[in-house]
């Protein structure tokens, strides 16, 4: 999900570029989880720093700025992760509607995006995942994104076991600047 924002007036429009969804949105049943299956869960691990370092890999791979870590990106993410195992549900809007998620979180942004996934249990698998859909592999190429927030959470007693969040965004505005640009 990207979401552009425009200046019209004193009013922002706000449009959706698409609702973004991974083959693993669609609902394939997974076994019902094993020990096996679980202790590979249990192993699932996220390190920040080092989907930092993929994700931007892959954007120097094609001339893009890289982009940094950002804490209230990195929050947003896993209240979202979170909600979706909550909810046993892949859904970008399980947690609220994206622009309420960003507004709560304090992101004032002219451009946003969001990635999910679920039943990946590697950062590999994810990347390749959001790289192998056209909706998120252009969130992961957007050239005025500038930060990045990721998270995980897992629970054994959901469809998925794993669902991964990726906020993406551009530079943080000031609310004097959005006001003029028509950011929200």
């Amino acid at each position: 999900m990207t979401i552009r924002l425009f200046a019209r007036g004193r009013f922002a429009l706000v449009a959706l570029a698409g609702a973004l969804l991974l083959a693993a949105c669609g609902e394939v049943p997974l076994a019902p989880i094993d020990s096996r299956l679980a202790r590979r869960l249990d192993n699932v691990r996220l390190d920040p720093g080092a989907a930092e370092s993929a994700i931007n890999a892959y954007r120097s791979s094609r001339s893009l700025k890289p982009l940094r870590l950002d804490p209230a990106l990195t929050a947003m993410a896993q209240r979202q992760a979170d909600a979706m195992v909550a909810g046993d549900a892949l859904s970008h809007s399980v947690g609220g509607p994206f622009p309420t998620r960003l507004a709560a979180a304090g992101i004032v942004t002219t451009e946003a995006g969001e990635n999910l996934g679920a039943g990946y249990f590697s950062l590999d698998e994810a990347m390749t995942g959001w790289r192998g859909s056209a909706e998120h592999d252009a969130n992961l190429r957007m050239p005025g994104f500038t930060r990045m927030g990721v998270a995980i959470a897992k629970s054994p007693n959901t469809h998925y076991g794993v669902y991964w969040a990726l906020e993406l965004a551009a530079d943080q505005q000031r609310p004097s600047d959005a006001l003029r640009t028509g950011g929200f």
